[in-house]
């Protein structure tokens, strides 16, 4: 076979882990083909199945008895085909190209972070926004005072009934009254201690504990979610319904 001499033609290279244009040159052998596709499919050579594919015809294997000497011009390139690579190894030997889980990730320091101009922590400083704000230490007294006049009004006390939200699944027994410092934002919070397992923890949260109950009967929101009343157990309730069957 006549060596070729045309010029590169561009044509697709598509495989499990890979899709893109690529320029190949006539006059490569299909050795050399198969280990130029290699780095761009993660495909050994000696593992490729050749497919080429032009429009309106079935696909041509590419594969010859001496592929060192053989040309790829022996095909009828055309610009734009398509190469198709499969791979031959079982599934247990394949690598999974596309799981990044496993790769090192660069992870900046917050220190450097703090230190660029061109930042939305930057903007932030700049604005006096945020934890930036001057005023902000005023901002959250008034906040707390707030929420201990709203316990006032209320009238939450350690020991009272009180359903939260308007919800009558979640009643329960007020069992804490104050800070939290596990949790984010001033001010106080009231510590619930519910008839039903419906709560999110048992009275501790990070490692202390505000009150004893058991496990997800605890509960700590803001006052504003606290209505006290004269809610009567659940249970009872569900009792007295009975009775009237």
């Amino acid at each position: 076979m006549a060596s070729q001499t045309a010029r590169d033609v561009p044509l697709l290279i598509r495989s499990v882990n890979a899709s893109s244009e690529r320029r190949i040159s006539p006059s490569w052998s299909v050795a050399q083909l198969r280990a130029k596709l290699e780095p761009i499919t993660g495909v050994p050579p000696s593992c490729q199945i050749l497919t080429l594919r032009l429009p309106g015809h079935d696909g041509v294997v590419i594969e010859a008895q001496d592929e060192e000497v053989t040309q790829v011009a022996q095909w009828n390139l055309q610009a734009y085909a398509e190469i198709q690579v499969k791979d031959l190894r079982p599934p247990s030997a394949l690598t999974n190209l596309t799981d990044t889980s496993a790769v090192p990730k660069y992870t900046m320091p917050a220190s450097t972070y703090a230190s660029l101009p061109a930042t939305v922590l930057a903007w932030k400083k700049s604005q006096k926004l945020g934890r930036f704000d001057p005023s902000l230490p005023e901002h959250e007294a008034q906040k707390a005072q707030s929420l201990w006049d709203e316990i006032g009004t209320r009238g939450i006390r350690l020991g009272r009934r009180c359903r939260l939200g308007n919800e009558d699944t979640r009643r329960g027994t007020v069992a804490y009254v104050g800070e939290v410092e596990e949790i984010p934002g001033k001010g106080p919070w009231i510590g619930v201690e519910l008839d039903e397992p419906v709560g999110k923890n048992d009275g501790g949260v990070g490692g202390k504990r505000y009150f004893s109950c058991g496990e997800r009967r605890g509960v700590f929101v803001r006052p504003e979610r606290v209505e006290i009343g004269e809610w009567g157990l659940l249970i009872e309730e569900d009792d007295d319904d009975l009775e009237e069957l």
